[in-house]
């Protein structure tokens, strides 16, 4: 039988320096409306935590209030 090593994943163990960890200012689309997911998530969060939600937010912005958001409702800690 072999021995399979498994790779981290990306997206919750990316190498230091990687790539998948961006400022969203450095976000080339994040002008750009906000996704369905970030919006479903950003309601939950703002009700959870009792402050208003903005559909109106760009990607970029909207990732940022997830961070503030979840910092606030204790989501997402690691």
């Amino acid at each position: 039988m072999a021995d399979h090593q498994h790779a981290p994943n990306p997206k919750t163990d990316p190498e230091p320096g990687s790539n998948t960890i961006k400022d969203p200012e450095d976000w080339t689309t994040g002008d750009e409306k906000m996704t369905g997911a970030q919006a479903s998530y950003l309601k939950t969060l703002s009700e959870e935590a009792g402050e208003e939600f903005d559909a109106e937010l760009t990607k970029a912005d909207a990732s940022r209030r997830i961070d503030e958001l979840q910092a606030k409702t204790g989501r997402g800690a690691a």
